[in-house]
């Protein structure tokens, strides 16, 4: 994977966090759509070669994702 471009889009969503809504049996995603290109490029690379072995990514509440939104977690499936 490019290191570069993973630290590239963890850089962009921090700028402009996702919004996440969970209701009881919906989760809503809300994000602007430069938000979502570098969630796509995350996604993209989780499917490339992983840096160092890394088998996924986290996405913080208050950094990558608004405040008060649960962490969301990508994770590969091995």
């Amino acid at each position: 994977m490019n290191y570069d471009l993973a630290i590239m889009a963890l850089e962009g969503l921090t700028r402009s966090p996702i919004e996440i809504a969970v209701s009881k049996d919906e989760v809503t995603i809300s994000a602007a759509p430069a938000t979502f290109k570098d969630l796509a490029r995350i996604c993209l690379l989780l499917g490339g070669d992983m840096v160092g072995g890394a088998e996924g990514f986290d996405l913080q509440p208050g950094v990558h994702v608004a405040k008060g939104a649960p962490m969301i977690k990508l994770r590969l499936k091995v």
